[in-house]
């Protein structure tokens, strides 16, 4: 008797490990199906159409950068990249759409100054520009020019100060927007060069640029993309631009900081963002499609009419890049007060 129940314990017992790795097994097979499932940083990415959005309407100056991207790297990459235009709100609509999209590298962001800067101009936003985002790269930062009319009385920017000192307030500058680079590249110069003028918002630099022509306002600190054929033909004057440095495509121009308002600077950029959660392989297969595309020629010749600094950065540059310019811009919004109505 004693011997059948050692028997019965063993066999019982010899079961329960059978049982056990059977459930172990399942477990483990689950857990690897489970990871393929959620994890799509394979060797293979892309391998299916990639999409840029842009958070602005087809034909500006951030469309164009988005184009030849895509143009670019869909080279290097194997794969069509496609952009679509999700403008309005600006650029909050285009931006939630990439932020809510699934994290597998094939919904990007073309990210702008306004990504920097809504934080501050907003009380809320649908969307958290730090934890919602992957940095890919900073792709080629740019700088605004000072324009006024051709029959304008003014010749330089100390002419400019000089005025807007004697009369403050009565000297206006147009925007396409507030919180544009336009906008605060012109509060900057307020804050700096101790003057006041008053900021004029349009919906967008071409209706701006149309009353700068007609004398309805009185100078601009536009993009180069806006200004610089009109600039070439005659019918702007340059006075500056806005970069720390002078810029190669406009060598005979000063920076703002030499002709009179020393320190000041102010530019524009352009970087790639994912989802949050795209995995590092992807992250870094893109950044490597980004910076040899910056060397291409399509982006020289962007560099060249248009005063682009091609960049083609790692992930972390952009994340600390980005991190500075919202810094300093935060101030000068809460300093003058800017609100987005």
């Amino acid at each position: 008797m004693a011997s059948s129940g050692i028997i019965n314990h063993d066999g019982a017992r010899g079961k329960d490990v059978a049982v056990r790795r059977r459930l172990d097994l399942a477990i483990l097979t689950c857990a690897v199906v489970a990871a393929l499932a959620v994890t799509p940083a394979r060797a293979d990415y892309p391998e299916k159409i990639v999409k840029i959005v842009v958070p602005f309407a087809a034909g500006g100056g951030t469309d164009i950068i988005a184009r030849t991207t895509a143009q670019e790297i869909q080279t290097d990459l194997g794969k069509s990249v496609i952009i679509e235009n999700k403008p309005g709100a600006g650029t909050i609509i285009g931006t939630q759409t990439v932020a809510t999209s699934e994290p597998d590298g094939y919904s990007l962001l073309m990210a702008t100054f306004a990504h920097a800067v809504n934080p501050s101009l907003y009380n809320k936003l649908p969307f958290d520009p730090h934890k919602d985002f992957a940095a890919i790269s900073l792709i080629a930062r740019s700088f605004n020019i000072v324009v006024v009319n051709p029959a304008s009385k003014f010749n330089s920017i100390s002419d400019l100060i000089t005025e807007a000192k004697a009369n403050p307030g009565k000297l206006n500058f147009g925007t396409f927007g507030t919180g544009t680079s336009a906008h605060l590249a012109g509060e900057l110069f307020n804050a700096m060069a101790k003057v006041k003028m008053t900021a004029v918002p349009y919906k967008g630099a071409a209706p701006a640029i149309s009353d700068l022509l007609g004398g309805q306002i009185d100078v601009m600190f536009t993009t180069v993309a806006s200004a610089a054929s009109l600039v070439a033909a005659g019918q702007l004057r340059a006075l500056a631009v806005t970069s720390a440095e002078r810029s190669a495509a406009f060598p005979q121009l000063p920076t703002v900081a030499e002709a009179g308002v020393p320190g000041y600077a102010a530019e524009s950029w352009y970087g790639l963002y994912a989802p949050a959660g795209t995995p590092a392989p992807v992250i870094a297969r893109l950044n490597q499609a980004i910076a040899k595309a910056v060397q291409s020629g399509a982006f020289k010749k962007l560099e060249a009419n248009e005063g682009l600094i091609m960049v083609g950065s790692p992930p972390e540059e952009l994340d600390r890049y980005v991190g500075r310019e919202e810094e300093r811009w935060r101030k000068l919004i809460k300093d003058a007060n800017i609100e987005v109505q």
